[in-house]
């Protein structure tokens, strides 16, 4: 099975994700790329081979040990993007940094965001999909082994009734606790916003996608869009996908947007008080 997931990732590499990236990013190939959740590395393996400065961090170690047995020149980092000690731990910042189909699994996502930003160079690239919590497969749901695993929005449902299902039906067990992780982990678009905003990410391009490029590799299916539309985008988009760069905070500008604020309080105050003297 990892072999497959290895194959599907040098192939989804190879088609989309390399050829998307080097179209919206400048220099692409002389960048230093980090992945998040790179898995069995199938996306590095592709980078290596092209001669790109690549890592990668993995926190489940069988498919670490995969990715390394593929790529024995590849650095793998076995540890979690939210934990407090993993930038001492990976020691350095990146021009990109790829989280694919990884944030809605992470508990801790401030702490992700933060980290993100620090592991970036100024003027870094993120580039991070995910599906959205109340899309209707984000349950994860195609684990099952009965017709709930096509059931779309089950992860919505009240746990108790996901707990009657899951026995009435003999599905696996631990299915309704599993939906139930996946919702309670989940990420709207709405709260992914919030943080790119508090982390001082900005957009250079956004898609959502009904067929996700992923899917034309896997089911054959054309790559379908939607478009940027609230109710669409958090309940109907199977994947949200989001190129992004890191705002700088310029200290210059920040003092002279302060300065022209103060003159302007000082303009204004003179001009009220040169109004009550004329009164008097």
């Amino acid at each position: 099975m990892l072999e497959k997931f290895y194959n599907e990732q040098v192939s989804y590499s190879r088609k989309y994700l390399i050829p998307f990236l080097k179209r919206n990013i400048p220099n692409f190939n002389f960048l230093s790329i980090l992945e998040i959740g790179c898995a069995e590395a199938g996306f590095l393996s592709v980078l290596q081979q092209e001669g790109i400065e690549c890592e990668g961090i993995e926190l489940n170690e069988r498919r670490a040990k995969v990715a390394v047995e593929k790529n024995p020149n590849l650095k793998i980092i076995i540890g979690d993007i939210s934990g407090e000690n993993i930038l001492e731990k990976i020691g350095r910042q990146y021009d990109l940094i790829i989280v694919r189909e990884v944030i809605e699994h992470i508990q801790n996502k401030d702490t992700t965001f933060r980290n993100l930003c620090e592991l970036l160079k100024p003027n870094g690239y993120l580039f991070i999909t995910f599906p959205p919590k109340y899309s209707p497969f984000a349950g994860h749901q195609q684990v099952g082994r009965t017709f709930l695993r096509k059931l779309p929005y089950i992860h919505l449902f009240p746990e108790s009734l996901l707990k009657i299902l899951e026995k009435t039906l003999n599905e696996n067990p631990g299915y309704a606790d599993h939906l139930q992780l996946h919702f309670k982990t989940g990420i709207s678009i709405y709260r992914f916003k919030k943080f790119l905003q508090k982390y001082g990410f900005i957009a250079i391009k956004k898609q959502f996608f009904i067929f996700r490029p992923i899917y034309k590799l896997r089911y054959g299916l054309p790559i379908i869009k939607i478009p940027n539309i609230w109710i669409l985008r958090e309940f109907i988009c199977f994947g949200c996908e989001s190129l992004l760069t890191k705002q700088q905070k310029n200290k210059k500008h920040i003092v002279n947007y302060s300065l022209k604020v103060l003159l302007t309080f000082l303009q204004y105050y003179f001009i009220l008080y040169q109004t009550l003297l004329s009164q008097v």
